[in-house]
């Protein structure tokens, strides 16, 4: 027993290191936004898909392509617009006339990492698509299955101010996400050093700078990792309790699903992980719940006309449970 806890114990420590390296060979491109960074390497370790959300100009589609490249994966980038069909997605049959059978071409959602600039461009039948490849893995064309290469995951931007021409994500679509992660702009002393380190360049050049360090071998190995956590029966009851008064709470339209218990529970041990430790603490929970909450839950219109956040709400709800000890 002791063995196997001394190994379980080496291989946070390893993986620990490894997202040090990972840390700084993004720090070389993008120039704060440490917390951005952590949740795209919790998603990373979660398998989560991760809906990021910001201004024009703040970096969404670079740190994107940054994880692609330091995973050493395939990428590949779609731009949602409103006339785009779900087969331009998932791809389609086509017909050989020589050979007088239909075969399989697949879409560009047959990538490790998928960007998907602009999601909510697209209408509903468009985002359908995205359903059972984001949830299970595979698309299903004519009644054939396709499985997708590991790992995948799905990137989205979106963009918080312009609302002309877009359209609301369903909640089906949201609740697929594992993290909603809001990018800002940069500190004063932040933009200066990114004027001074990146005039001149392009952004092709200033993707080859960050040197690959994980494969995809690797990221199945720490993913099992993370899932070899350890937690205690009390704090899987804290996020329950989390996730259930959310369902109860009078400004509350829509609470959050099983989905998102599970996936507090998940983001949690990979906290625990990206902190050095083989063990979740409170604290992991309380970090990780707003971001797997906010998108997930709808306030009632009475509590939207009043100026309410749902970050406000997710805050005073965690407040309002007792930390177990």
């Amino acid at each position: 027993m002791e063995d196997i806890f001394f190994q379980e114990s080496s291989l946070v420590t390893e993986l620990n290191r490894k997202l040090q390296d990972i840390r700084a060979e993004i720090a070389k491109v993008i120039v704060g936004q440490e917390q951005v960074v952590d949740l795209l390497l919790t998603g990373l370790l979660c398998d989560g898909h991760l809906l990021l959300e910001g201004v024009p100009g703040v970096a969404k589609t670079l740190a994107s392509k940054l994880l692609a490249r330091i995973i050493d994966v395939n990428f590949s980038r779609l731009q949602f617009t409103p006339d785009l069909m779900p087969g331009d997605v998932v791809g389609t049959s086509v017909f050989n006339p020589k050979e007088g059978v239909f075969y399989f071409k697949p879409g560009p959602i047959f990538s490790n990492i998928v960007l998907i600039d602009e999601i909510n461009r697209s209408p509903a039948k468009t985002q359908s698509a995205l359903f059972e490849v984001m949830e299970e893995r595979q698309v299903t064309v004519d009644g054939t299955t396709h499985g997708m290469q590991y790992p995948f995951i799905v990137l989205a931007t979106q963009n918080p101010i312009e609302q002309e021409g877009t359209y609301r994500l369903p909640e089906a679509q949201l609740d697929r996400f594992l993290f909603k992660i809001n990018i800002g702009y940069p500190t004063l002393a932040e933009e200066v050093l990114i004027l001074t380190q990146q005039q001149g360049k392009t952004q092709n050049q200033l993707l080859q700078v960050a040197n690959k360090i994980l494969t995809a071998s690797e990221v199945a190995k720490y993913r099992e990792v993370v899932q070899n956590i350890n937690i205690d029966a009390k704090l899987i009851e804290y996020i329950a309790t989390i996730v259930h008064e959310t369902r109860s709470n009078s400004s509350l339209y829509l609470g959050a699903s099983t989905r998102a218990s599970l996936a507090i529970l998940k983001s949690a041990k990979a906290t625990a992980a990206l902190s050095g430790r083989d063990f979740v603490i409170p604290e992991d929970i309380q970090k990780m719940a707003p971001h797997v909450l906010c998108h997930r839950i709808m306030l009632t219109p009475e509590k939207e006309m009043e100026g309410i956040s749902t970050d406000d709400l997710v805050d005073n709800i965690i407040q309002g449970i007792e930390i177990p000890r």
